[in-house]
């Protein structure tokens, strides 16, 4: 038996960005690793592009990610 079900039918309201064929699509229509979602509305999915370069700034300037402590790199223990 399968640990996760392979969904064929999104629900109603679920946008995803097809990063495959650069478009927004209702419903989870392609494999998942070819997509970002699942969003609210149209719109939102349009920008996940956007919304993903915004987090990975964010990620990146988030002090609490960073384990190196001051003056040292933390490979060097």
């Amino acid at each position: 038996m399968a640990l996760f079900k392979k969904r064929t039918v999104g629900k109603p309201g679920e946008w995803y960005y097809c990063l495959e064929h650069k478009k927004v699509e209702e419903g989870p229509d392609c494999p998942g690793k070819d997509r970002f979602g699942p969003y609210t509305s149209p719109q939102e999915a349009q920008r996940a592009m956007d919304i993903a370069a915004e987090r990975n700034l964010q990620w990146e300037n988030d002090p609490r990610w960073h384990d190196a402590a001051a003056g040292g790199d933390a490979d060097d223990e």
